[in-house]
């Protein structure tokens, strides 16, 4: 959104101008084309992209709210038709201060996950254990039409569609009303899911549209029980809402523009009722237009309420920001957050402030923290794969971001930063905000086209502050920690250090470089890819052994006391799912590419050959695990606390003929005793049936590339584009090495995701970076870059 700001507006409002929004407002201004929020303005929750119709999911202490990805549509001066969406944003936050910007999802048309539809509004997002796993379930608006539903394995994605189609439409039964949009979900105590959903008013029918619906969702959260059943809302135009407080249920919505009888126009209506399906019993407004309180929020209203750590808010969409940047109602909206009383089964009337939520903020340091983690801005943008990984970019001279209540309870002398740049630039870190003390400088050199980590020195710093990161130079800004100073502004930042409570004290093992078989001791069976499916974000069970390339691992010591585990299948490597540091999170497979979530550790046990793998994202604290000691095929994998029992002890079993040669690390994190396996001489265990052929670790003289085939996939938005390149290798051989080139006159890359890029005359010239350097034989890899201006609907490609 911000570049687009700048370059229509920036010149007319830059500087530190202030507008009062409301009664509580403080000191919010324009800078850099930006809304900057004041100190004590929580509201709206991101001003770097426009989102609207929020929905909103707790889970593991994590608010997660996802919204309607108005920013497609906005170039400046245009009105928003919403015809062009079709992706949805996502931003997460355990304080409701900081928030962090998961980028936007594809979810409809040719790129998205939906296929069939053509947009996708007003999400509602939910989770269900299954079969011993959560599993995650995305509704969507396609346009008025239909509803689709989409599932995922983490709350951030990658988001898949289970059944191919629309999944509510006009000839589900008793569905046939106006507007099929606005859908809500609930999950009951039972298990039981439902689905509301509906709007619009028929001609004469201003007081009773009879247009908002519910069904009963099958177990599966993605087919349908019985006939939906309709509800009778006074004044309904759409937006529904669902929860539960004690025994009773809360349909919420918001009404419609023709209102009477002590109604008012587009305002949140509540109704209550004892059963899920209805009827519901209108008991009043508990929220009034936007309009009344924010300048330029007229218009029809989106809300959800949800509970948080024993207390209820409402999320809801404003036109808080459009209104100081663009200073014009084009219908671009953003997100707020407020309070919600609940008494005595009443829901009190709730107040829109830009103070929003009173929380304390406390943010660890000490860990790696996303720096697309904030509470403001200026103008810069989020950027992401479209799996709940992003950045931050388009990143220009002066612009910043800032973290509000960062807990330096051990104090700090510097700061390390991960960053892609083409160019030399710094960070300065400030205390408080853009023009605040110094504490120091971080200087940014060429990476290559690869993200690296850099390190500043910084004033000695404690207690918990207000830190403003201001960039110098055009860069991407992934992720930031502090540290012990080291003197250099260019050392990599320290290893992760395991915290106290669930530290493993046994020594490390080194097992050799090699393909393996991992055994789990307690169910005798192996770590393998679920469906043995070639695909990035497969989950990771155990099974039988029977030989598949899913059962198979190479293990890589990379040199810092931590392995890689490649699969079988390809270009992935076994991964944490978003890198988290929480008991359950997901093991799974994902692109390699070798950061935290990827890299392991190996501990001896009391028993000779039998080993506990830590996670290095969790800083040890946490090893791969069979959730709840299951025994049986299918059994989920994920990451638990360590307490060592068998259900996290694995046997590393060498596949036939695998690597004879152990290497020894030059270094561990720490001195301890060290006990190296080499596959040759590793005690015999029973192996998987059907052993396949000898497979070793692609070498530098394999086939250079010859024959590659290259397809891409292009989405573009007016003024900028995505394009995903897919590099497929059919040569017969494994292809060690590769070069891609393509007409600087047909493209403009601005930034790029797992590829080199320099220029050469008339083109760009990509290259592979280190894991994705060689390609197996019926494997593919996938690079990408964004770019602005236009682009045709192909462009040349050259690959040798």
């Amino acid at each position: 959104m911000n570049k687009y700001i700048k370059k229509f507006f920036g010149l007319a409002l830059t500087g530190a101008m202030l507008f009062s929004l409301s009664v509580d407002a403080k000191a919010a201004s324009v800078i850099n084309g930006s809304y900057v929020k004041g100190d004590n303005e929580n509201n709206p929750i991101v001003t770097q992209s426009y989102g609207a119709d929020p929905g909103v999911m707790v889970y593991n202490d994590t608010v997660y709210v996802y919204t309607t990805n108005d920013t497609q549509e906005f170039a400046g001066n245009n009105k928003n038709t919403y015809a062009k969406i079709n992706q949805l944003n996502c931003y997460s936050s355990k304080d409701m201060v900081n928030w962090t910007d998961h980028g936007a999802f594809n979810i409809a048309g040719r790129n998205g996950a939906a296929k069939w539809a053509s947009n996708s509004w007003a999400p509602t997002v939910c989770w269900k254990r299954i079969n011993g796993k959560d599993k995650f379930f995305l509704y969507f608006a396609n346009n008025a039409s239909s509803i689709g539903v989409l599932t995922a394995d983490s709350p951030t994605g990658p988001w898949r569609d289970p059944v191919g189609h629309a999944f509510i439409t006009k000839s589900t039964p008793n569905c046939n009303v106006e507007w099929l949009f606005d859908p809500a979900v609930l999950v009951d105590s039972d298990g039981t899911g439902y689905l509301y959903f509906g709007g619009g008013v028929p001609a004469g029918r201003d007081a009773h549209p009879q247009t908002a619906r519910v069904i009963r969702l099958g177990n599966d959260m993605t087919s349908t029980v019985g006939q939906a059943a309709m509800i009778d809302a006074p004044y309904l135009f759409e937006d529904s809402g669902i929860n539960k407080i004690g025994n009773t249920y809360y349909y919420s919505y918001c009404s419609n523009w023709n209102c009477r009888n002590g109604f008012r126009n587009a305002t949140i209506q509540v109704m209550t009722s004892k059963n899920p399906m209805g009827p519901f019993t209108h008991q009043g407004e508990i929220m009034a237009n936007p309009g009344s309180s924010f300048r330029g929020s007229d218009g029809n209203n989106h809300h959800q309420i949800f509970e948080f750590k024993g207390n209820y808010y409402m999320a809801y969409h404003t036109h808080t920001v459009e209104s100081q940047v663009v200073r014009q109602n084009l219908g671009y909206r953003t997100t707020h957050i407020d309070r919600v009383n609940v008494s005595n089964g009443r829901i009190s009337t709730v107040n829109q402030t830009l103070s929003g939520v009173p929380m304390n903020p406390s943010v660890d340091p000490y860990s790696w923290v996303q720096a697309e983690t904030m509470f403001t801005q200026a103008g810069i943008t989020c950027k992401g794969n479209g799996d709940g990984s992003a950045w931050v970019s388009d990143i220009s001279n002066g612009d910043f971001t800032k973290v509000k209540g960062v807990k330096f309870s051990k104090g700090a002398n510097a700061i390390t930063a991960t960053v892609q740049s083409s160019g030399n630039g710094s960070i300065e870190v400030r205390e408080g905000n853009q023009s605040g003390k110094l504490l120091g400088t971080i200087n940014i050199s060429n990476t290559n086209g690869s993200f690296k980590d850099f390190t500043g020195n910084i004033s000695s710093i404690s207690g918990t502050k207000d830190i403003c990161f201001v960039f110098r130079g055009t860069f991407a800004f992934d992720r930031w920690k502090a540290g012990e100073g080291s003197g250099s502004s260019q050392e990599p930042a320290p290893q992760p250090q395991p915290t106290e409570g669930n530290v493993n004290k046994n020594s490390t093992a080194t097992i050799a470089d090699g393909w393996y078989y991992l055994k789990n001791t307690n169910s005798q069976r192996y770590l393998t890819v679920e469906g043995d499916s070639a695909k990035a974000a497969t989950n990771v069970i155990i099974s039988k052994g029977t030989g598949v390339q899913g059962q198979k691992w190479y293990v890589e010591n990379k040199g810092n006391g931590y392995i890689t585990l490649k699969s079988g299948l390809g270009n992935f490597m076994l991964d944490v799912a978003n890198g988290k540091d929480e008991d359950g999170a997901n093991l799974q497979i994902y692109t390699a590419y070798g950061h935290d979530a990827q890299q392991f550790i190996v501990k001896n046990t009391k028993n000779s050959g039998v080993y506990t793998i830590g996670t290095k994202s969790s800083s040890e604290t946490k090893y791969i695990d069979v959730y709840n000691h299951g025994k049986t095929d299918g059994t989920n994998v994920c990451q638990w606390s360590f307490y060592g029992n068998p259900n996290q002890e694995w046997i590393f079993e060498p596949v036939n003929g695998g690597s004879k040669n152990a290497t020894k690390q030059e270094s561990q994190p720490k001195q301890e005793t060290k006990q190296e396996v080499k596959p040759e001489t590793q005690p015999k265990q029973e192996q998987p049936k059907e052993e396949p052929k000898q497979e070793t670790q692609p070498k530098e003289e394999q086939t250079k590339a010859s024959g590659l085939e290259v397809s891409q996939s292009i989405s573009s938005w007016g003024s900028g584009y995505n394009v995903s390149l897919k590099l497929t290798n059919n040569t017969g051989n494994s292809v060690n090495g590769w070069t891609l080139k393509l007409k600087k006159s047909e493209v403009k890359i601005d930034s790029s995701w797992n590829m080199s890029v320099k220029t050469e005359g008339d083109y760009y010239v990509i290259t592979p970076v280190e894991w994705n350097k060689t390609i197996a034989d019926g494997q593919s890899i996938e690079v990408g870059f964004q770019g602005s201006g236009s682009i045709g609907k192909t462009i040349y490609t050259e690959v040798k």
